[in-house]
């Protein structure tokens, strides 16, 4: 039995302190800003839709300001490590100012409903981490604040106010700043002193009271002189010196209208400067607010109440909540062959939880270290494979593998005598195996000569199945989201960085300590998850579709695509060029404009190109140009310079700019990099848990993205090709989306289309424009098509009218005559939003789910994004669902049958074959037979095939 303990994770500093002084520091938080500030930068990240950014617990609590607000901390105590600091909140009663002024914040918008609870759990954290807090009744955070600064620096420390509002720009001097940690920029950090103030507002510090005071101050309904802005203000200040004496010597002010507004508002311009002074008088206790011991308990309940997995591993150690256990290691040969009379006894009985240890991450390339099992939980074993000596004596004959990618065979002395031993329970069907991402190991074994069979339960896969909103499916974010436990890092075993070592250099022990915790941990998964998917509704999607792909990709992994690699650098020549006389194109205008230097590939540079200096939003009609998400700078993405191409050559040369080198960079570069020098082929691998709504995704490289539709995209798959003599095969489903949308509406001019084998998009341009069918022009046609697929994804009138070159109203128009024409499907639309509301989630005809918590959010924005991922996941879900159902149809057949022909790829609605010419009319045939058959529906599932030379030829 092994037992090795694990080490403590200790967090890096950020970076070297900004602030360094021989003085004491001390660090005032204005944590009402901070919240506000961080709530509203986590929206903007959710700008990519809900699951992009899940700023929500798994039951829709709001955690993005807490999230945000933690964030912006940790950077003040990981770069400055200051020896005090206090974090200040508003109280909730009202302040002297309402009294002086009740109107004073009245036009400011009620807080957010979902930051309320948030700022409670923001205390819980503060005061967790041993962080004085402090919230006085009758006073703001700004008055606590400033109370705090003008007492430290009188007692000869400097002060650093960590906020970015304006008001506390008053309390700057020699030894008061502030420090903004939201700062959008190159290091996020905006240090503000006296210096600084004055460029802000043209005005020192001690004379910000009176500028606001003549400016007033919107965001708080401080009302200041009517006619006064900002630049007035920091000029009469500039010029009079002070509020009292521009109010004095008004008289003296040239322009009549500002004059008479001074005399006239003279009292309302005290009121004002008396709203924005921060009192330095609160009464608060006298005592050094220095941190305090973390109470770890209270932090391990609250970050998990929040789900915030990462702070919640930083608290634990290796092992923590494991419990009791015991843990074997078969060190001996007879260990190994008692084992696997132990493993072969659990058929029946549930199987065993199998795991691999190996030398890297790449599972066509890694070796074997040694194998975990486990059968009942708390108690598991390791098997090494390269002990010295070796447990088998080393008198076995190394032997070639078939299938294998080692030159010599495996090179751990006792790889193949131990896989001899256990064989027989690993490859009997009848024995049902389980693990954690099961791919990879299936893979490792397969490369060393072993077939594993009777695949049953992958706890990631379940995980992801059970519960598709959590952001990692890993196992050590399962362990702790789910059972509590800190797993060992990997990182604690072989390193990080250059003094990383393989597996196979860490001692034995470590090793069987390790991987026996992975293999028990899998277990305990196992037994929680499995009943949780039958509960879920989701145990039939499981069995039938997930679980069976994982054989299917593994040998589509291993089969490999073939790719021209000549052609590859030939392209990769002609998109250097065409990179090269687009930047040029783009230099030339750019100098002519007067920006000889322009970085080409700096956006914010182009923008001042494109808006500041051509001003080609006006030429577009546009007042203002469109600005970032942020608004920090000028939007130059691809919609954008799609809208102003037609105005100017540059928006053009840009995206073809981008076009070329992306697809150079990120494909036609990096594709020959990719082939497997034992194979001769490329081995992507496929992510069954890579998209919340089912969709299988592809790494290492990614073949799922090439462009399918310009000539450069064509041009990449061209470089796919068959074996020497052999076919590739495309089979892609014809509109299943559009099917499918026709199935679930059940609307019968949709359905009617379809059944009578028209084109849809000349039927539906038929049905909108009110021509007859033999009229439809290739115009309509292709407005109709916009239309049909912008109602799956949620398209406005005003993308349409871009898209389709027609204007708003116009696009208004076939969006409601669509609706007319289709009632069926507003009808379907409308109630899968309300029923998703109602219940939490969506579903395909499998039964996947996917939870929309986002549906009751307050911003609208982030609602309405998540009604158009409620309308399209059952159709883009079932899709995939579908074309999974189809791939297990196919591979068994594959199989059975014994053919020569492989799969080798699923692109989302596309699988592509390669096979010998005498197969091909066969595999044709036996391709749209199994895809058409996948599901039975209202109306008929069609497939197109294609076949070539290459993969484009095929398409």
């Amino acid at each position: 039995m092994d037992r090795v303990g694990g080490g403590a994770q200790n967090r890096a500093p950020m970076a070297e302190p900004l602030t360094k002084s021989d003085r004491p520091r001390v660090f005032l938080l204005d944590g009402m800003a901070l919240a506000y500030r961080a709530h509203f930068a986590m929206l903007m990240r959710r700008s990519g839709g809900p699951g992009e950014h899940r700023l929500t617990t798994a039951t829709g609590a709001p955690t993005g300001a807490v999230f945000g607000f933690l964030a912006a901390l940790d950077r003040v105590l990981d770069t400055e490590k200051p020896e005090e600091l206090v974090v200040t909140f508003d109280g909730p009663e009202r302040t002297f100012r309402h009294e002086a002024y009740p109107d004073y914040k009245a036009t400011r918008e009620k807080m957010p409903e979902e930051m309320v609870p948030q700022l409670e759990w923001i205390r819980r954290a503060v005061e967790g981490q041993g962080i004085p807090f402090l919230r006085v009744a009758g006073y703001e955070a700004d008055d606590i604040i400033g109370t705090l600064a003008k007492r430290a620096a009188a007692q000869g420390k400097d002060v650093w106010i960590v906020s970015g509002d304006k008001d506390m720009l008053q309390l700057v001097d020699e030894h008061v700043r502030l420090y903004n940690v939201m700062k959008p920029g190159a290091d996020g950090i905006e240090l503000v002193g006296p210096a600084e103030a004055r460029e802000k507002f043209g005005v020192p510090p001690e004379r910000i009271v009176d500028l606001l005071g003549l400016m007033g101050d919107s965001s708080d309904n401080v009302p200041g002189v009517p006619g006064v802005g900002e630049k007035t203000a920091a000029r009469l200040i500039a010029t009079f010196g002070s509020l009292e004496e521009v109010l004095r010597r008004a008289d003296e002010v040239p322009q009549a209208k500002l004059r008479e507004s001074l005399k006239a508002n003279v009292e309302l311009a005290r009121l004002s400067q008396r709203l924005v002074t921060i009192h330095t008088d609160v009464p608060l206790p006298s005592r050094p607010f220095t941190r305090g011991p973390s109470d770890v308990a209270a932090l391990k309940t609250l970050y998990t109440e929040l789900e915030f997995g990462g702070r919640l591993e930083a608290l634990q150690t290796p092992g923590e909540g494991l419990g009791s256990f015991t843990y074997h290691t078969a060190d001996s040969a007879a260990k190994v062959k008692k084992l696997a009379k132990d493993l072969a006894a659990t058929r029946g009985k549930g199987g065993f939880v199998l795991d691999t240890e190996t030398t890297g991450l790449d599972p066509q390339r890694a070796e074997l270290v040694g194998l975990s099992f486990a059968w009942k939980e708390r108690e598991a074993w390791y098997v090494p494979v390269n002990l010295d000596p070796p447990m088998f004596g080393g008198g076995a004959e190394r032997r070639a593998v078939e299938g294998s990618l080692f030159a010599e065979g495996p090179r751990s002395g006792d790889t193949e005598a131990v896989l001899d031993v256990l064989r027989g329970p690993l490859e009997d069907a009848r024995i049902e195996k389980a693990g954690q991402n099961m791919k990879y190991d299936l893979h490792i074994l397969r490369c060393h000569g072993v077939n594993v069979e009777g695949v049953a339960f992958d706890t990631m896969v379940a995980d992801f199945c059970a519960d598709p909103s959590s952001r990692t499916h890993n196992l050590d974010a399962m362990a702790l989201r789910r059972l509590g436990i800190t797993k060992i890092p990997t990182s604690d075993l072989i390193g990080t960085g250059k003094s990383q070592i393989t597996m196979r250099e860490v001692p034995v022990e470590k090793v069987a300590r390790y991987a026996c915790e992975d293999a028990d941990v899998t277990l305990r998964l196992k037994n929680l998850i499995e009943p949780e998917l039958i509960e879920r509704g989701v145990a039939t999607l499981f069995r039938d579709a997930e679980m069976p792909m994982i054989p299917v990709l593994t040998r589509m992994e291993a089969q490999g695509i073939r790719v021209d690699v000549a052609s590859l650098k030939a392209l990769s020549a002609d998109l250097g060029r065409r990179a090269a006389e687009a930047e040029a194109g783009i230099r030339r205008i750019a100098a002519a404009a007067g920006t000889p230097e322009l970085n080409v590939r700096s956006n914010p540079a182009l923008g001042v190109l494109l808006f500041d200096t051509l001003a080609l939003h006006e030429k577009a009609g546009r007042k203002k140009p469109r600005r970032t998400m942020g608004g920090t700078g000028y939007a130059t993405d691809e919609e954008t310079l799609e809208e102003l191409r037609e105005h100017h050559e540059l928006p053009g040369l840009i995206l073809t700019y981008r076009s070329v080198t992306k697809l150079k960079n990120t494909y036609v570069d990096v594709l020959p990099e990719a082939v497997n020098p034992r194979t001769g082929r490329i081995h992507t691998t496929f992510h069954p848990t890579g998209a919340a709504t089912g969709r299988l995704s592809s790494s290492d490289p990614n073949l799922q993205n090439i462009p399918v539709r310009t000539e450069e995209g064509r041009g990449i798959r061209r470089a796919f090709v068959p074996e020497p003599g052999w076919k590739l095969l495309s089979a892609d489903y014809s509109q299943i989306e559009l099917r499918l949308l026709a199935h679930f509406s059940r609307d019968e001019g949709l359905m009617e289309a379809f059944r009578a084998g028209e084109d849809v998009h000349r039927s539906t341009a038929a049905r909108i424009f009110k021509v007859p069918l033999a009229q439809v022009t290739p115009t309509l046609r292709s407005r109709a098509k916009a239309v049909n697929f912008g109602v799956i994804y949620g398209m406005g009138p005003q993308r349409l009218a871009r898209e389709t070159k027609v204007t708003m109203d116009e696009a208004r128009r076939f969006i409601d005559t669509y609706f007319e024409t289709y009632p069926g499907v507003r009808a379907w639309l409308d109630g899968t939003v309300e029923a998703a509301r109602t219940i939490g989630y969506v579903s395909t005809l499998l039964g996947r789910r996917r939870y929309l918590p986002e549906l009751s959010d307050s911003d609208p924005r982030v609602r309405a994004q998540a009604e158009n991922v409620a309308m399209n996941t059952p159709l883009q879900g079932t899709a995939a669902d579908v074309i999974k159902l189809a791939m297990i149809r196919i591979d068994r057949r594959l199989l059975d049958e014994r053919w020569q022909a492989r799969m080798l790829l699923q692109v989302h609605d596309e699988l592509v074959f390669e096979a010998p010419p005498e197969e091909v009319e066969r595999l044709t045939a036996l391709a749209k037979q199994e895809m058409s058959g996948a599901a039975t529906l209202a109306v008929p599932l069609v497939v197109d095939v294609g076949v070539g030379d290459s993969w484009a030829d095929a398409h």
